[in-house]
């Protein structure tokens, strides 16, 4: 398998590998998944050159963290870039069913509680660190923040700032699945890299406008997640059974992928292929962050990530009314 190139954030000295791993699924996410499965994607994305890897409190009450930490500490520290979130604590529940009812395949004898204040966020970190087992984390994202603006700059702002003066952290920011809010963040919290999911795709650029040129202004990296939308773009055709934004994809949105899918073919490249590689066209773009529920998922996410694109690809699909011309300029 192709290595991925890696890009510098000038603002921390972090390199990040191109394409990262998202871990949301060791945290059962829809489905169980053994352990062994875990470790042999995190071997394959190793051997891979993958050196980003991407975790949450969050992810199955705990477990990708615990799943995730344990993987990795069979290599060396000093070889990849590891984040976790923040402002979701996991506290007993008062009130279990015996299932979590957020898409993880896990018992709910713990619950998520919102606290995005400096000792719920410096607690987190600790909780976090000892859930994974390593001696620090790399990056720290303020998880989906979008109903507490306030409390995040008030509380997770300082507190973060404090742990990267400290070294607990090598640089802080935020994932969400808008723009509007992470650019405040850039602009407004002196946040080093923030990951933006879904809303920066071939289907999408609004954060052409105000994102990507606050980070160009401030230094700050940006993290992609959600390139095919949910699936919609994950297939070389998209059907009528295509999902988007974690729902039935509407005709209209289909029909606009077999447009693009159209003119990739005429290049000689899959949709799933530009996909994932679209995003990579910013300069502000240090990565593209992708999941995988078994092994053969990383090959297929290299493939796409390594293969090759004519620059007229692009190109065309401005001129088809299909991506900004801010995309590629």
């Amino acid at each position: 398998m192709t290595t991925s190139l890696p890009r510098r954030i000038t603002r921390t000295g972090l390199s990040l590998t191109e394409l990262g791993l998202g871990c949301a699924q060791f945290g059962n996410l829809y489905r169980e998944m053994p352990d062994a499965t875990v470790d042999e994607i995190v071997d394959t994305a190793w051997a891979a050159g993958i050196r980003l890897f991407d975790t949450a409190p969050h992810y199955g009450l705990g477990l990708s963290e615990r799943r995730l930490g344990a993987a990795l500490r069979r290599y060396p520290r000093d070889e990849y870039v590891l984040s976790t979130k923040v402002g979701r604590l996991l506290r007993p529940n008062p009130e279990p069913t015996g299932q979590d009812r957020e898409g993880f395949v896990v018992p709910d004898t713990e619950t998520r509680v919102w606290d995005f204040s400096e000792r719920g966020v410096t607690t987190s970190i600790e909780e976090s660190l000892d859930r994974l087992g390593l001696d620090r984390i790399d990056i720290a994202y303020i998880h989906d923040p979008d109903a507490h603006w306030d409390a995040a700059l008030a509380g997770a702002v300082p507190a973060l700032q404090r742990l990267r003066a400290e070294g607990v952290i090598g640089g802080f920011g935020a994932g969400m699945n808008q723009a509007a809010m992470l650019t405040r963040f850039v602009l407004e919290a002196d946040a080093d890299i923030v990951m933006l999911a879904g809303r920066y795709t071939l289907l999408e650029q609004g954060a052409l406008h105000d994102l990507f040129p606050a980070a160009d202004q401030t230094g700050a990296a940006v993290v992609i997640a959600g390139v095919y939308n949910s699936g919609l773009l994950a297939k070389p055709r998209p059907d009528a059974g295509a999902q988007y934004d974690y729902g039935d994809a509407p005709a209209e949105l289909i029909a606009r992928a077999n447009g693009l899918a159209d003119i990739c073919e005429r290049h000689g490249v899959t949709l799933p292929d530009a996909a994932i590689q679209f995003p990579l066209q910013q300069q502000s773009v240090a990565s593209v962050v992708v999941g995988a529920s078994r092994p053969g998922h990383v090959p297929d996410a290299v493939a796409r990530y390594s293969a090759e694109i004519p620059d007229t690809l692009w190109g065309d699909l401005v001129s088809a009314g299909l991506v900004s011309p801010a995309a590629i300029e």
